[in-house]
């Protein structure tokens, strides 16, 4: 019996080792990569590739999340770049934006809002005081081209001593003019104009449609990345956006706000409960007629739950002052031994008994039994009076 079990294993770990060595050499080792996605910095920053790009370039690149950054940068030598939204700027910002550009630095925005004939304005503070104009370009409301592979309405942009211009994918549907003729230079594509750069004091000022062209998904097309650099060479670099996430509570309101309702319910009647009982639960009472000792009892619990051990007390001692001044004219204005004195005189108690009625209502609870002593005290002192 074992030689048989001793052969079977041998030849269940001949076939185990040739199927091994056979699968070893038909196995053929590759590389996968697997695509998880961007990173959350990426997710986080849409100019992460852009800011990597300048880098790369030798530029030096910093973020901020406000205009409060503008205090501590020095004019010359530097761009700030205002890629966020900028509804809430107020006038004095707009003044310190304009200030900083005018004493050397490179400002650069993107036109937020259309300019308004009837109201003469935009809405856009800043843009309205360089008064360059934005408006919906010719081909906004023009019919889509049938399906077909069409060339892209490229922006163009001609340089010095270059003969062919560079090509940059701005949203076409939008234009900016120019109507007092101050921009030095400007990009245009067939029907529109996506970017004007004007002087203003010892600095400049770009203003260009939207900055879509340099986010991640497009900065690598055409001469996007090119002309990031080209308009910010020579200087460094500070990109002005928010980038904060969202904080847990807003993350939670957005996506379980059924949830943070239920919660907030459990709450309030949670407190409500703490609120009505200071006392131990007591069991309903049977429907039968009561008798005027359970009306009492029954009451008397009431106001202990309602109420507390504390105002219970200080009602009885309120009864005990207010007799004992009835009996001796003038007590409330004596001094705290003479009016024990006074008391214990009065009532024939001993000298703790009227102690315990004089001292001030302790916030802590006391036990059934501390309770029901102090009590069956104070109403002796009170009864004698």
């Amino acid at each position: 019996m074992n030689r048989a079990l001793l052969w079977t294993a041998l030849l269940l770990a001949c076939l185990l080792g040739a199927g091994g060595l056979y699968a070893w050499h038909k196995a053929i080792p590759y590389d996968e990569v697997v695509d998880r996605g961007p990173s959350p910095e990426a997710r986080a920053n849409p100019y992460l590739a852009a800011e990597h790009f300048l880098r790369q370039q030798g530029v030096v690149v910093a973020h901020a999340n406000g205009l409060e950054r503008l205090a501590d940068l020095p004019a010359k030598g530097h761009s700030l770049l205002l890629l966020g939204e900028r509804s809430n700027m107020t006038p004095r910002q707009v003044e310190q934006l304009l200030g900083w550009a005018k004493a050397g630095g490179h400002l650069l925005l993107v036109a937020e809002a259309l300019w308004d004939e009837e109201s003469g304005t935009s809405g856009d503070l800043l843009l309205d005081r360089l008064t360059i104009r934005q408006a919906l370009s010719d081909t906004f409301d023009e019919p889509a081209p049938p399906r077909k592979k069409t060339k892209p309405d490229l922006t163009k942009l001609y340089v010095d001593n270059e003969t062919a211009p560079a090509y940059f994918s701005f949203d076409t549907d939008f234009n900016l003019t120019d109507p007092k003729h101050l921009a030095q230079f400007s990009a245009n594509s067939a029907k529109s104009s996506h970017l004007m750069q004007l002087d203003l004091g010892q600095g400049h000022v770009t203003v260009i449609t939207d900055s879509d062209l340099w986010k991640t998904a497009n900065i690598g097309k055409h001469d996007n990345a090119w002309l990031l650099w080209y308009l910010n060479q020579g200087t460094d670099v500070t990109l002005l956006f928010n980038s904060d996430t969202d904080d847990l509570f807003t993350l939670l309101l957005r996506y379980f706000p059924q949830a943070l309702v239920a919660l907030v319910a459990l709450l309030a009647l949670g407190l409500w409960q703490a609120g009505m009982r200071q006392g131990p639960i007591q069991a309903p009472d049977p429907k039968a007629r009561r008798q005027l000792q359970e009306h009492l009892k029954a009451s008397a619990d009431f106001l202990l739950r309602r109420s507390g051990q504390g105002t219970l007390l200080q009602a009885l001692r309120h009864d005990i002052l207010r007799a004992a001044r009835r009996r001796h004219p003038g007590f409330e204005h004596l001094d705290a031994p003479r009016q024990r004195q006074v008391l214990e005189h009065l009532t024939r108690q001993p000298p703790h008994i009227i102690s315990q009625a004089l001292e001030p209502v302790a916030l802590k609870r006391l036990s059934n039994a501390d309770f029901s002593r102090q009590v069956a005290h104070l109403q002796t002192l009170r009864n004698a009076l």
